[in-house]
């Protein structure tokens, strides 16, 4: 009798000990990966995971190398509720004297997860941060409007800026393209381990605006893109702006060199063990010595054609040429800009001299054929100083005619630097992959001002009406507070329709895509360009033979 008792009692604590493990294994803080187990935060209405490392520290003899997996194994449980630092970087976002910020041991990643009663997975969101390749970090980019609709899992990934992410001499010692070869290595990664927390690794949609909708285009023209991900969103940013894929990186990374002190060398390897061998924030403060005035030119390191012998090679053709020749990723990509895209350029040419009052916009009067070149990125793209100065004789002309640049003609200049930087690429790349390709394009157009944006920020003025500027489309998906401190009722529709649109993508195996009730027209098979109009009152498909 008593041992039928005791055997009673070890049946019961053995249940009430596997009742605790059953709530310990099933506790959603806790996560096990490869590398050990890792504990989030529970933030109310959603689950965070931080600042999660992917490779290991770029430092080192690992500066200027492409990204090492990271192998360390946790034996203790990893602290993941720290949030993200950005890579070290020279920001044109802070003030003057406090422009140098950020880690160079910064390739993390960090992943938010809805609490959602009604589901166990979610399709996946990847968002690639802006920043011109020079600055910016994912911390910047809020996740709680998404949290709010609980419905996808947001992954937001640092990759290395500036001259650490993109100093490149052309040759196999000191290829470049290092800020893009981590953002693959993250690709990499969520697509082995994004089921453990919950999401869905076949139906994953990258998206990135500026820089990161660049960075997307770029990385989808791998053939095995289609691995990683099902489609691509490149928002107001593509792989054939002017200042994306530049020529010239080569001279830059010899002068950076010598600003550093490393001498008059003509020697790739040489540059290298010297750069690695100076303090990280020297070398990122350099950046202020390459720009001509304010933050011109805005990217000054970024993404290069590498030579074919360079050891993990990410890019040895230009964009053109790679969808010329059929070889990338066939998944549905939309490409897309605002109507006034050209402000986050332009408007910082308002700014007024705190001493003399006068703004850049009316220096350009005297300086118009020594700045045009780094203001739209032909520089190096031109054989001698004739050819520049007769391309900026014309745009001048086509742009303000005999008009003088002032406050009065800025929206001409606007439009030049939203034309040239941003919109003339968005039919050239429609032409390329519709001719070459064999999955859906579509595009859209943002037109709908914010009170607030990037050209109130950087102009620091609120006398001027800039229209629907960069980012004015971005910051209803991901929050930047510094930049748009609240939105409007009708931004709060448009805001649940972009994310909606996001979540679809990544589930629809047609690659159909939809925004609100308009459904987007596919390019591939057109012969006009198929746009979607996105405004305050809703949406309407257009079709052009020239984009207005």
């Amino acid at each position: 009798m008593c041992s039928f008792k005791w055997l009673k009692c070890l049946i019961l604590l053995w249940i009430a000990f596997e009742g605790t493990g059953a709530i310990l294994s099933s506790d959603p803080l806790v996560v096990e990966i490869p590398n050990g187990k890792l504990r989030g935060k529970d933030n109310g209405h959603y689950f965070s995971y931080e600042s999660i490392p992917y490779a290991e520290p770029p430092t080192g003899e690992l500066r200027l190398e492409a990204p090492q997996p990271y192998s360390h194994h946790w034996t203790d449980v990893f602290d993941a509720t720290q949030p993200q630092v950005g890579c070290l970087q020279w920001n044109q976002f802070r003030p003057e004297g406090r422009m140098l910020e950020g880690n160079e041991d910064c390739l993390t990643l960090s992943i938010y997860k809805p609490k959602n009663e009604s589901r166990s997975t979610f399709p996946v969101v990847v968002v690639i941060h802006g920043g011109a390749f020079m600055f910016g970090s994912a911390a910047l980019y809020g996740h709680e409007y998404i949290m709010r609709e609980g419905t996808v899992i947001l992954v937001k990934i640092n990759y290395r800026v500036g001259p650490l992410g993109f100093a490149s001499t052309g040759d196999r010692d000191l290829p470049g393209n290092y800020g893009l070869k981590d953002q693959r290595l993250a690709l990499r990664w969520i697509k082995e381990n994004i089921a453990s927390f919950g999401g869905m690794p076949d139906n994953i949609v990258v998206i990135g605006h500026s820089a990161g909708g660049a960075s997307a285009h770029l990385q989808l023209l791998h053939e095995d893109f289609s691995h990683l991900a099902r489609a691509a969103v490149s928002v107001s940013g593509n792989a054939l702006d002017p200042w994306v894929v530049q020529q010239g990186g080569r001279g830059r990374a010899f002068e950076l060199g010598r600003i550093l002190g490393c001498g008059q060398t003509s020697d790739s390897a040489e540059l290298k063990n010297c750069l690695k061998a100076k303090p990280a924030s020297e070398v990122v403060s350099a950046v202020r010595s390459f720009l001509v005035f304010s933050y011109v030119p805005f990217s000054v390191f970024g993404p290069v054609v590498e030579p074919r012998d360079a050891p993990e090679a990410f890019l040895t053709q230009h964009p053109i040429d790679v969808i010329k020749s059929g070889k990338f990723a066939q998944v549905p990509w939309v490409v897309t800009y605002t109507t006034e895209d050209g402000g986050y350029n332009a408007a910082q040419l308002l700014e007024k001299n705190k001493t003399t009052g006068e703004t850049w916009i009316e220096k350009l009067n005297d300086r118009w054929f020594d700045w045009a070149p780094y203001l739209l990125f032909y520089r190096d793209s031109k054989e001698t100083v004739w050819d520049m100065d007769e391309l900026s004789r014309k745009l001048r002309q086509q742009y303000l005619g005999d008009r003088r640049f002032s406050v009065e003609s800025y929206w001409d200049l606007q439009r030049m630097f939203t034309d040239i930087l941003f919109k003339n690429s968005v039919p050239s790349s429609i032409d390329l992959h519709r001719k070459y390709g064999k999955s859906p394009v579509y595009s859209f157009v943002y037109d709908n001002p914010s009170v607030s944006g990037v050209g109130q920020v950087l102009s620091n003025r609120t006398d001027i009406y800039f229209g629907t500027v960069h980012g004015d489309d971005f910051f209803l998906i991901f929050d930047d507070l510094p930049l748009r401190a609240n939105i409007r009722p009708d931004e709060e529709i448009i805001t649940r329709n972009f994310i909606k649109m996001l979540e679809d993508f990544a589930l629809d195996e047609r690659g159909a895509l939809r925004f609100g009730e308009c459904d987007f027209q596919n390019n591939l098979d057109s012969k006009q360009y198929q746009v979607l109009r996105i405004t305050q009152s809703g949406c309407q498909n257009e079709q052009y033979e020239q984009l207005p």
